[in-house]
Protein backbone atom coordinates (compact mmCIF):
# COMPACT_ATOMS: atom_id res chain seq x y z
CA UNK A 1 0.00 0.00 0.00
CA UNK A 2 1.62 3.37 -0.92
CA UNK A 3 1.39 6.01 1.48
CA UNK A 4 1.04 9.85 1.59
CA UNK A 5 1.05 12.30 3.78
CA UNK A 6 1.52 15.72 1.58
CA UNK A 7 -0.90 17.15 -1.43
CA UNK A 8 2.13 17.75 -2.78
CA UNK A 9 3.47 13.22 -2.64
CA UNK A 10 -0.02 13.26 -4.36
CA UNK A 11 0.79 15.29 -7.00
CA UNK A 12 3.88 13.59 -7.33
CA UNK A 13 2.39 10.02 -7.59
CA UNK A 14 3.13 9.00 -11.49
CA UNK A 15 -0.20 6.79 -11.17
CA UNK A 16 -3.18 8.39 -13.19
CA UNK A 17 -5.68 5.43 -12.16
CA UNK A 18 -8.88 6.88 -11.09
CA UNK A 19 -9.51 6.26 -7.58
CA UNK A 20 -12.49 4.88 -5.38
CA UNK A 21 -11.94 6.84 -1.44
CA UNK A 22 -12.97 5.68 1.71
CA UNK A 23 -13.15 8.34 4.44
CA UNK A 24 -12.77 7.75 7.90
CA UNK A 25 -10.63 7.76 11.04
CA UNK A 26 -10.47 4.19 10.96
CA UNK A 27 -9.63 3.69 14.47
CA UNK A 28 -9.31 0.03 15.34
CA UNK A 29 -10.68 -0.82 11.70
CA UNK A 30 -13.37 -2.82 13.27
CA UNK A 31 -15.82 -4.41 11.20
CA UNK A 32 -18.05 -1.56 10.37
CA UNK A 33 -15.22 -0.05 8.73
CA UNK A 34 -14.48 -3.18 6.99
CA UNK A 35 -17.33 -2.91 5.65
CA UNK A 36 -17.11 0.67 3.93
CA UNK A 37 -13.35 -1.04 2.52
CA UNK A 38 -15.15 -4.03 0.81
CA UNK A 39 -17.38 -1.44 -0.95
CA UNK A 40 -14.18 0.80 -1.82
CA UNK A 41 -12.52 -1.89 -3.08
CA UNK A 42 -15.24 -3.55 -5.18
CA UNK A 43 -16.29 0.62 -6.24
CA UNK A 44 -12.05 0.27 -7.40
CA UNK A 45 -12.71 -2.99 -9.16
CA UNK A 46 -15.74 -1.52 -10.98
CA UNK A 47 -13.30 1.91 -12.18
CA UNK A 48 -9.99 -0.17 -13.42
CA UNK A 49 -8.88 2.34 -10.87
CA UNK A 50 -7.01 2.27 -7.39
CA UNK A 51 -8.77 2.00 -3.76
CA UNK A 52 -7.59 4.73 -1.60
CA UNK A 53 -8.68 5.74 2.07
CA UNK A 54 -8.37 9.38 3.49
CA UNK A 55 -7.61 9.65 6.98
CA UNK A 56 -6.72 12.02 9.68
CA UNK A 57 -3.59 13.00 11.57
CA UNK A 58 -4.07 14.01 14.42
CA UNK A 59 -7.60 12.50 14.69
CA UNK A 60 -10.30 15.38 15.09
CA UNK A 61 -10.72 14.44 18.35
CA UNK A 62 -7.76 15.13 19.61
CA UNK A 63 -6.95 18.20 16.81
CA UNK A 64 -9.47 20.27 19.03
CA UNK A 65 -9.11 18.66 23.07
CA UNK A 66 -5.59 16.78 22.90
CA UNK A 67 -6.29 16.74 26.74
CA UNK A 68 -9.71 15.18 26.58
CA UNK A 69 -9.71 12.75 23.59
CA UNK A 70 -10.45 9.81 23.67
CA UNK A 71 -7.90 6.89 23.67
CA UNK A 72 -6.58 5.68 20.60
CA UNK A 73 -7.45 1.65 19.79
CA UNK A 74 -4.37 2.13 17.03
CA UNK A 75 -1.73 4.37 16.63
CA UNK A 76 -0.60 4.90 13.35
CA UNK A 77 1.55 2.58 12.04
CA UNK A 78 -0.75 -0.39 13.64
CA UNK A 79 -3.90 1.53 11.19
CA UNK A 80 -1.73 1.67 8.35
CA UNK A 81 -0.57 -1.95 8.29
CA UNK A 82 -4.33 -2.86 9.20
CA UNK A 83 -5.58 -1.09 6.09
CA UNK A 84 -2.38 -2.57 4.66
CA UNK A 85 -3.61 -6.21 5.23
CA UNK A 86 -7.05 -5.05 4.18
CA UNK A 87 -5.64 -4.83 0.48
CA UNK A 88 -6.07 -0.98 0.06
CA UNK A 89 -3.69 0.15 -2.83
CA UNK A 90 -3.47 3.85 -0.93
CA UNK A 91 -3.28 5.70 1.65
CA UNK A 92 -3.38 9.24 2.24
CA UNK A 93 -3.02 10.85 5.73
CA UNK A 94 -4.06 14.58 5.94
CA UNK A 95 -2.43 17.03 8.30
CA UNK A 96 -6.05 17.69 9.81
CA UNK A 97 -5.14 21.09 10.34
CA UNK A 98 -4.98 21.59 6.47
CA UNK A 99 -8.60 20.45 6.13
CA UNK A 100 -10.29 21.45 8.68
CA UNK A 101 -10.89 25.03 7.49
CA UNK A 102 -12.13 23.95 4.04
CA UNK A 103 -16.31 24.65 3.29
CA UNK A 104 -18.00 21.63 2.12
CA UNK A 105 -17.86 22.40 -1.30
CA UNK A 106 -13.92 23.06 -1.46
CA UNK A 107 -13.92 20.29 0.37
CA UNK A 108 -15.06 17.98 -2.41
CA UNK A 109 -13.67 20.08 -5.53
CA UNK A 110 -10.02 21.07 -4.16
CA UNK A 111 -9.61 17.47 -1.90
CA UNK A 112 -11.64 14.67 -3.29
CA UNK A 113 -11.94 15.78 -6.99
CA UNK A 114 -9.12 18.26 -7.87
CA UNK A 115 -6.70 16.56 -5.01
CA UNK A 116 -7.79 12.81 -5.05
CA UNK A 117 -9.05 12.22 -8.37
CA UNK A 118 -11.87 10.56 -6.81
CA UNK A 119 -14.99 9.52 -9.07
CA UNK A 120 -16.67 7.24 -6.09
CA UNK A 121 -16.47 8.29 -2.28
CA UNK A 122 -17.87 5.89 0.44
CA UNK A 123 -18.37 6.79 3.45
CA UNK A 124 -20.38 6.03 6.84
CA UNK A 125 -24.07 7.12 7.58
CA UNK A 126 -22.38 9.28 10.15
CA UNK A 127 -20.09 10.98 7.86
CA UNK A 128 -19.79 14.55 8.01
CA UNK A 129 -17.57 17.28 6.33
CA UNK A 130 -15.89 20.55 5.88
CA UNK A 131 -15.72 23.53 8.28
CA UNK A 132 -17.67 22.79 11.39
CA UNK A 133 -18.54 19.57 10.42
CA UNK A 134 -21.18 20.85 8.53
CA UNK A 135 -21.53 19.20 5.15
CA UNK A 136 -23.30 16.10 5.27
CA UNK A 137 -23.80 12.76 3.38
CA UNK A 138 -26.96 14.24 1.51
CA UNK A 139 -24.97 17.28 0.29
CA UNK A 140 -22.42 15.36 -0.72
CA UNK A 141 -24.66 13.08 -2.82
CA UNK A 142 -26.35 15.92 -4.31
CA UNK A 143 -22.82 17.65 -5.46
CA UNK A 144 -21.81 14.52 -6.55
CA UNK A 145 -24.00 14.04 -9.25
CA UNK A 146 -23.50 17.35 -10.56
CA UNK A 147 -20.04 16.99 -11.17
CA UNK A 148 -19.94 12.78 -11.83
CA UNK A 149 -18.92 12.01 -8.46
CA UNK A 150 -20.67 8.35 -7.15
CA UNK A 151 -21.31 8.21 -3.36
CA UNK A 152 -21.93 4.96 -1.68
CA UNK A 153 -23.12 5.32 1.98
CA UNK A 154 -23.00 2.35 3.90
CA UNK A 155 -25.52 1.86 6.94
CA UNK A 156 -24.22 0.87 10.31
CA UNK A 157 -23.27 -2.81 11.51
CA UNK A 158 -24.67 -4.22 14.70
CA UNK A 159 -23.48 -6.90 17.07
CA UNK A 160 -25.98 -8.12 19.21
CA UNK A 161 -28.20 -5.42 18.98
CA UNK A 162 -25.34 -2.82 19.75
CA UNK A 163 -24.26 -0.30 17.21
CA UNK A 164 -20.44 -1.40 16.26
CA UNK A 165 -18.01 1.43 16.98
CA UNK A 166 -14.90 2.67 18.35
CA UNK A 167 -16.45 4.03 21.20
CA UNK A 168 -18.53 1.16 21.93
CA UNK A 169 -14.99 -0.70 21.61
CA UNK A 170 -13.68 1.41 24.10
CA UNK A 171 -16.07 0.81 26.53
CA UNK A 172 -16.01 -3.08 25.94
CA UNK A 173 -12.20 -2.80 26.64
CA UNK A 174 -12.28 -0.33 29.65
CA UNK A 175 -14.68 -3.02 31.30
CA UNK A 176 -12.28 -5.80 30.33
CA UNK A 177 -15.47 -7.26 27.97
CA UNK A 178 -12.65 -8.68 25.63
CA UNK A 179 -15.56 -10.75 23.87
CA UNK A 180 -17.27 -7.94 22.96
CA UNK A 181 -14.43 -5.94 21.56
CA UNK A 182 -13.68 -9.38 19.57
CA UNK A 183 -16.54 -9.61 17.93
CA UNK A 184 -17.13 -5.67 16.84
CA UNK A 185 -13.30 -5.97 16.07
CA UNK A 186 -13.44 -9.40 14.52
CA UNK A 187 -10.18 -10.25 16.05
CA UNK A 188 -8.03 -9.91 19.43
CA UNK A 189 -7.54 -6.49 20.32
CA UNK A 190 -4.04 -5.92 19.78
CA UNK A 191 -1.16 -3.06 20.34
CA UNK A 192 2.13 -3.42 18.78
CA UNK A 193 5.54 -2.29 19.18
CA UNK A 194 9.58 -2.58 19.57
CA UNK A 195 10.67 -4.47 22.74
CA UNK A 196 12.58 -2.36 24.69
CA UNK A 197 14.81 -3.07 27.78
CA UNK A 198 13.44 -2.19 31.07
CA UNK A 199 14.22 -2.26 34.47
CA UNK A 200 15.34 -6.07 34.81
CA UNK A 201 13.09 -6.51 38.00
CA UNK A 202 11.04 -9.05 35.68
CA UNK A 203 13.92 -11.65 34.84
CA UNK A 204 15.62 -10.78 38.70
CA UNK A 205 11.74 -12.24 40.13
CA UNK A 206 11.89 -15.14 37.27
CA UNK A 207 9.13 -13.75 34.57
CA UNK A 208 11.37 -12.04 32.29
CA UNK A 209 9.29 -9.99 30.40
CA UNK A 210 9.35 -8.16 26.73
CA UNK A 211 8.57 -4.34 27.60
CA UNK A 212 6.98 -2.67 24.77
CA UNK A 213 6.47 1.48 24.94
CA UNK A 214 2.65 2.42 24.17
CA UNK A 215 3.48 6.00 22.86
CA UNK A 216 0.19 6.63 23.36
CA UNK A 217 -1.41 9.94 25.62
CA UNK A 218 -3.51 6.93 27.26
CA UNK A 219 -4.23 3.30 26.33
CA UNK A 220 -7.84 2.52 25.91
CA UNK A 221 -6.96 -1.12 28.31
CA UNK A 222 -5.11 -1.84 31.53
CA UNK A 223 -4.91 -4.55 33.75
CA UNK A 224 -3.43 -8.27 33.53
CA UNK A 225 -4.38 -10.19 29.99
CA UNK A 226 -4.25 -13.84 29.02
CA UNK A 227 -2.14 -12.85 25.52
CA UNK A 228 -0.76 -14.19 22.12
CA UNK A 229 2.38 -12.85 20.81
CA UNK A 230 2.85 -12.50 17.30
CA UNK A 231 5.94 -11.17 14.87
CA UNK A 232 8.15 -13.48 16.27
CA UNK A 233 8.30 -16.28 13.57
CA UNK A 234 5.22 -18.15 12.03
CA UNK A 235 2.98 -19.56 15.16
CA UNK A 236 1.40 -17.45 17.73
CA UNK A 237 3.11 -17.82 21.25
CA UNK A 238 0.82 -18.06 24.66
CA UNK A 239 1.71 -15.66 27.03
CA UNK A 240 0.54 -13.19 30.21
CA UNK A 241 0.74 -9.40 29.56
CA UNK A 242 0.17 -6.42 31.76
CA UNK A 243 -0.82 -2.87 30.89
CA UNK A 244 -0.42 -0.29 33.65
CA UNK A 245 2.13 1.91 35.81
CA UNK A 246 3.20 -1.35 37.99
CA UNK A 247 2.63 0.98 41.34
CA UNK A 248 4.72 -2.01 43.24
CA UNK A 249 7.43 -0.43 42.34
CA UNK A 250 6.30 3.11 42.40
CA UNK A 251 4.43 3.83 39.31
CA UNK A 252 5.14 5.47 36.42
CA UNK A 253 3.77 5.93 32.88
CA UNK A 254 1.65 3.27 31.41
CA UNK A 255 3.91 -0.15 29.89
CA UNK A 256 2.67 -3.31 27.85
CA UNK A 257 5.29 -5.79 29.98
CA UNK A 258 4.35 -9.60 28.05
CA UNK A 259 6.39 -12.79 29.55
CA UNK A 260 5.91 -15.41 26.28
CA UNK A 261 5.46 -18.84 27.88
CA UNK A 262 8.72 -21.34 27.29
CA UNK A 263 10.41 -18.66 25.15
CA UNK A 264 13.71 -18.09 25.96
CA UNK A 265 15.30 -15.65 23.34
CA UNK A 266 17.02 -12.24 22.97
CA UNK A 267 14.27 -9.95 21.31
CA UNK A 268 15.12 -6.60 21.83
CA UNK A 269 14.07 -4.49 19.14
CA UNK A 270 12.09 -6.94 17.80
CA UNK A 271 8.82 -5.42 16.40
CA UNK A 272 5.92 -7.59 18.03
CA UNK A 273 2.11 -7.47 18.24
CA UNK A 274 0.38 -8.15 21.52
CA UNK A 275 -2.96 -9.94 21.23
CA UNK A 276 -5.70 -10.07 24.06
CA UNK A 277 -7.74 -12.87 24.90
CA UNK A 278 -8.93 -12.38 28.16
CA UNK A 279 -8.83 -10.17 31.18
CA UNK A 280 -7.41 -12.04 34.30
CA UNK A 281 -7.69 -9.07 37.10
CA UNK A 282 -7.02 -5.63 37.47
CA UNK A 283 -3.54 -4.23 38.25
CA UNK A 284 -3.33 -3.95 41.69
CA UNK A 285 -0.89 -2.85 44.35
CA UNK A 286 1.28 -5.02 46.59
CA UNK A 287 3.03 -5.03 49.75
CA UNK A 288 6.29 -6.17 48.78
CA UNK A 289 8.02 -8.06 45.80
CA UNK A 290 7.73 -11.57 47.54
CA UNK A 291 3.94 -10.99 47.07
CA UNK A 292 4.01 -9.79 43.87
CA UNK A 293 5.92 -12.78 42.89
CA UNK A 294 3.75 -15.18 44.42
CA UNK A 295 0.79 -13.17 42.63
CA UNK A 296 2.73 -13.81 38.99
CA UNK A 297 2.62 -17.51 40.07
CA UNK A 298 -1.27 -17.43 39.74
CA UNK A 299 -1.47 -15.14 36.47
CA UNK A 300 0.35 -17.26 34.62
CA UNK A 301 -1.76 -20.36 35.49
CA UNK A 302 -5.01 -18.69 34.89
CA UNK A 303 -3.50 -17.50 31.38
CA UNK A 304 -2.36 -21.14 30.56
CA UNK A 305 -5.70 -22.35 31.77
CA UNK A 306 -7.69 -19.52 29.70
CA UNK A 307 -5.49 -19.73 26.44
CA UNK A 308 -6.56 -23.65 26.55
CA UNK A 309 -10.02 -23.54 26.96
Amino acid sequence: MRLYRTFASLRRSSSAKPRAVAIGVFDGLHIGHQAILAKVRAAAGELGGSSLALTFEPTPKEFFSPATAPPRLTRFRERFEQLDAFGLDELFCAKFGAVRDLAPRAFIDDLLIGGLRAQHVVVGDDFRFGSDRSGTVAELEAYGRQHGLAVTEVPPVFLAGERVSSTAIRQALKAGDMATARGMLGRDYSISGRVVRGLGLGRQLGFPTANVHLKRIQAPIDGIFAARVSGLGGALLDGVASVGTRPTIGGGAALLEVLIFDFDRDIYGEYITVHFVKRLREERHFADLEALKRQMHVDVAAARAALTD
